[in-house]
């Protein structure tokens, strides 16, 4: 079973940051059983689940790029949906950084020729090591090197490590390069996904951030809520996060709309206690937009944590604190240095 966490190489702070197109050109997306194309035919793969597609994992993608150019080859990313530990607890909530469209947005912007996306399922849960190497890798996707994390782990039971995988590369006529751990800074903890869970369920948007080395984003459809952003001078665009981990509390925070065109806004996520105590939402007021996104798809970027959720006593009170939230939100936004996902 390939390894749900995999921190990955020398000092993040080392590495150039990529371009950031909206959608790169000539990006290859290969999904569930579809064939390999001519286009990513032959490939060197970076192997792992990538959740949050972090500082880590960009190590990975720059070793496969720089492995695949001296090749000759195209440089992809082999990936695995549902991530899995849904597949082993489904019943267990699971706070994902990215799902499988987010990781495709990331990927497209990183210099990779093309994506392979393969069903974790039981065939594939219950496949050995030396079936994974010799049936998936060699026979069905015809790779001709593997990139991986230094705790990479895969097969049934999780029974392939590192060294076994390079042995077993080594035996098939494959390259392998295993590439060691991430850290910021000199002595610091490995960069890894449990890391950037932590702080967004402390609202520490900041560090999740400077992990990642983007902007961290949600996406989703808009959905009707009780319209009463609308009568404080506030309307919202709401979606419901599923297994969303964040920190309830106010966030600076960028829109791009269904057109492609960003806007900048202050959100809050959480329950409104002032009010309800629902269930949690993120609610969305876009600075300078008037339109209807009801049932359309939006992406939400978080900038900073402004402050946690707070109960009122009433609505003048609220609003009040809703300009000060608003001037704050547009004083982080015009000084964010973080490259974003939505960037053209």
């Amino acid at each position: 079973m390939p390894s749900g966490d995999e921190p990955a190489v020398p000092p993040a702070a080392s590495m150039p940051g990529p371009s950031l197109p909206a959608r790169a050109q000539g990006f290859t997306i290969c999904r569930a059983d579809e064939p390999v194309p001519p286009a990513i035919a032959g490939a060197i793969a970076a192997i792992g689940n990538f959740d949050g597609v972090h500082l880590g994992h960009r190590a990975l993608i720059a070793a496969v790029r720089e492995t695949a150019r001296a090749a000759g080859r195209p440089a992809v990313v082999l990936t695995f949906e549902p991530h899995p530990r849904a597949y082993f607890a489904p019943h267990l909530p699971m706070f994902r950084l990215t799902d499988a469209d987010a990781k495709e947005i990331v990927f497209a912007h990183l210099g990779l020729d093309g994506l392979i996306v393969r069903r974790f399922d039981a065939t594939l849960a219950g496949t050995g090591a030396r079936d994974f190497v010799e049936g998936l890798l060699v026979r069905d996707l015809g790779v001709a090197g593997v990139v991986i994390g230094h705790d990479f782990h895969f097969g049934r039971g999780r029974e392939g490590t590192p060294a076994l995988l390079a042995e077993l590369c080594a035996e098939a006529g494959l390259s392998c390069r295993i590439i060691p751990p991430v850290a910021l800074n000199e002595g610091a903890a490995p960069v890894s996904s449990s890391a950037i869970r932590a702080a967004l369920a402390e609202g520490a948007v900041a560090r999740a951030n400077a992990l990642l080395g983007y902007r961290w984003f949600v996406s989703g459809a808009v959905r009707h809520g009780d319209k009463r952003g609308r009568t404080l001078g506030y309307p919202t665009a709401n979606m419901a996060l599923s297994d969303c981990g964040l920190a309830h509390g106010i966030y600076a925070v960028r829109v791009r709309l269904p057109d492609g065109a960003v806007k900048d806004g202050v959100a809050s996520y959480g329950r409104r206690p002032t009010f309800d105590d629902g269930a949690p939402l993120l609610e969305v007021n876009l600075f300078d937009f008037a339109g209807d996104l009801y049932g359309q798809e939006i992406a939400v970027e978080f900038l900073d944590f402004i402050r946690g959720e707070e109960r009122f006593d009433g609505a003048e009170a609220l609003i009040a604190r809703m300009h000060l939230d608003a001037a704050e939100a547009r004083r982080i936004i015009a000084g964010d240095p973080v490259p974003s996902m939505f960037a053209a």
